[in-house]
């Protein structure tokens, strides 16, 4: 492909320009202190940056892409509808073809009875206004005591106020307290560093015990929702709930008449072999969150899905319509990349394809623990994480000091391979287009990066 040509000056006044007038997402000023990274050109599996070099993204765009970049038929979709209408807004009785044509889709898609979609610009959006669908749920329902939100430890669902107010990493929020009350955290489902130092085996699945009894406690008739990732995300690495888990706490919701939120922005979409990740477990919330790979990233979009249930309580009549808005939600040009983003799923059944291209890559990481220092590799479909441990039997860490696996990361990046590291912690979640070529090149890389660290230091 053609790629943009920038002189030296250029290159170095725009890398200074970022550096000064752009604030980064979740910035890490020890790597702007090495420099800007800028990318120009994307191709499948592939990005470039400003001096050409390419690098195989192993990340997939942030959890985004699922069907590669530059794909024709998503940006002559995007171009197609610029020829009509670049935007109009989802306003009171306002709606675009797009808008209409997507939403058709997503029932079609959606696991259960999630039917109905309020659109929105992004995933923490996403989750706010499906907790305020709960809260305004109960409070049509006669039950305007219900304010409190269950969420867990350790799990993601965005960086604005009220998504933050749920999201169980304390780095994330000790700066921006007090939140919104009410916010409450349970025990993770996380079997392999258990939050209360149980076993799986003999645990009696204790985690949804405990939040079954913070229900009681808190007393069910003032808990409007609980929201959980039915995968945990990238943040600690993808371990997957035990049989059993899910279905306990639709049950627990049932009981008590409490709406039960899935945060699937970073699991939906084909990357875990499914549509969505709830599905390899047969549960299905009263709201879904989406938004990543909703549009393979193409444009910002993002959705909170409802069953007919929440849906028709703001149906009822004048005075009765959900409180929330969104300008750009449901952005025409989003849309429409959406459509066009999930037809070439449908098309070419991306969904099935990551189930078996899946296999092939669990299969290769595994190889993997030929390294000593390589722990624990979980994850399903395309989405994995590789610990790295001085001790594989005991699962003790590396010395925190030696911050290995940001060297690893680095020697990827040296290597033209883009690899996102938590700590020691791998994170390999390509687009799910990603060929079994590209695979055995990462998997190379992986390797290479590995057996590096352990000669760099002598592991």
């Amino acid at each position: 492909m053609k790629l943009p040509q920038f002189t030296d000056t250029e290159k170095k006044n725009l890398a200074a320009s970022a550096l000064e007038y752009v604030l980064p997402h979740s910035a890490r000023n020890a790597n702007l202190e090495i420099g800007a990274k800028i990318f120009t050109a994307g191709e499948g599996s592939y990005v470039y940056d400003i001096n050409g070099k390419r690098y195989l993204d192993t990340f997939g765009s942030l959890l985004t892409n699922i069907v590669g970049h530059h794909v024709a038929e998503i940006k002559q979709a995007i171009m197609e509808q610029m020829e009509y209408l670049e935007f109009f807004p989802n306003y009171q009785d306002s709606f675009t073809v797009p808008m209409i044509r997507l939403a058709e889709k997503l029932a079609e898609i959606m696991p259960g009875d999630l039917e109905v979609t309020f659109f929105t610009g992004s995933g923490s959006e996403a989750n706010e206004q499906a907790i305020k669908m709960a809260k305004q749920y109960h409070w049509h329902n006669g039950q305007k005591n219900r304010y409190k939100v269950i969420a867990r430890k350790y799990a993601y669902h965005g960086t604005t106020l009220g998504a933050s107010s749920w999201t169980g990493f304390t780095k994330s929020r000790q700066c921006f307290e007090p939140l919104l009350p009410g916010s409450l955290f349970a025990p993770p489902a996380r079997c392999n560093e258990c939050d209360l130092g149980l076993e799986l085996s003999t645990c009696g699945l204790a985690c949804l015990k405990a939040m079954e009894k913070m229900v009681e406690w808190e007393d069910p008739e003032s808990v409007a929702a609980i929201i959980m990732d039915p995968l945990p995300g990238s943040n600690i690495g993808y371990p997957l709930p035990p049989e059993g888990y899910l279905q306990g706490v639709r049950d627990l919701c049932d009981k008590h008449g409490i709406v039960l939120v899935f945060d699937e922005v970073q699991t939906g979409f084909g990357k875990t072999g499914k549509w969505f990740a709830c599905e390899h477990w047969g549960v299905t919330p009263d709201i879904m969150t989406i938004s990543k790979g909703l549009t393979s990233g193409y444009m910002p979009l993002g959705a909170a899905v409802a069953s007919k249930k929440i849906i028709n309580t703001f149906r009822q009549g004048p005075g009765s319509e959900f409180r929330g808005i969104c300008t750009y939600g449901g952005h025409t040009l989003s849309c429409a990349a959406a459509v066009a983003n999930i037809g070439i799923m449908q098309r070419e059944k991306i969904v099935e394809q990551a189930a078996e291209t899946g296999k092939y890559l669990q299969a290769g990481l595994e190889k993997l623990h030929k390294h000593n220092i390589v722990g624990e590799v979980r994850g399903i479909g395309m989405v994995w994480a590789v610990e790295l441990v001085a001790d594989r039997e005991t699962g003790s860490k590396l010395p925190g000091e030696l911050d290995v696996g940001s060297f690893v990361r680095d020697w990827c990046w040296e290597n033209g391979m883009i690899l996102r590291n938590n700590g020691d912690m791998l994170i390999v979640a390509p687009a799910l287009s990603m060929t079994r070529e590209e695979i055995d090149l990462m998997l190379s890389g992986l390797d290479g990066a590995i057996q590096a660290a352990v000669e760099r230091f002598e592991l």
